[in-house]
């Protein structure tokens, strides 16, 4: 379930639709929250469908740790790639925006953490990285890590309009991670190894 302020707008020709916010998300929302009406392929379906059903579903969807292929069914699927996203995956199965996101602006994703199949050239924005690699999450989980940790103690300081679709076990284990009672879960561990696939 994507954040209700949002909507898909044309960005240009290079990437097509994007989700645009129609008012401020403040820093510590949750942005997306995994639900049940989304959709789960598993790679024996996948590997089933056609070639342009396939096609479909590796640009619009995202695999899990389990390597199993998520496709939303709302416009959670029209969230753009930047290597400096403002929203942020956890182990938690929602994301969270790492900073204030204003009307008009884009959320992005960094696809980086999403296993994705084959390496892509981004676009410029001036950033180390120019190319986003399957193995992504190995390379640059402490940097995540740390940005999370860093948002996530605001989480329950800011409106939340997706709270109410994250499971009892979720909000549970949220409890926890903000009384210190438990470490905040690496996003590392979203990884799927592809070699699996073979």
């Amino acid at each position: 379930m994507i954040h209700p302020d949002t909507k898909v707008v044309f960005i240009n020709e290079e990437v097509g639709n994007g989700l645009i916010a129609t008012s401020h998300i403040p820093k510590g929302t949750i942005t997306w929250v995994l639900d049940p009406l989304d959709q789960r392929f598993t790679r024996e379906q996948y590997l089933a469908m056609p070639s342009p059903t396939k096609a479909t579903l590796d640009i619009y969807s995202f695999r899990d740790r389990d390597g199993t292929y998520v496709l939303c069914w709302d416009n959670g699927k029209y969230i753009n790639h930047s290597f400096k996203s403002n929203c942020l995956t956890t182990a938690y199965d929602f994301e969270i925006a790492i900073r204030d996101i204003e009307p008009g602006e884009q959320l992005t994703d960094d696809y980086g953490y999403l296993n994705i199949a084959e390496p892509f050239k981004g676009a410029n924005e001036a950033s180390r990285r120019k190319y986003v690699y399957p193995d992504d999450l190995l390379r640059h989980y402490k940097t995540w890590d740390k940005a999370l940790q860093t948002i996530f103690p605001t989480v329950k300081a800011v409106d939340q309009k997706l709270w109410h679709y994250l499971p009892p076990e979720t909000v549970s284990e949220i409890d926890h991670v903000l009384q210190g009672r438990k470490p905040l879960n690496s996003i590392k561990e979203n990884y799927y190894d592809q070699k699996n696939d073979q």
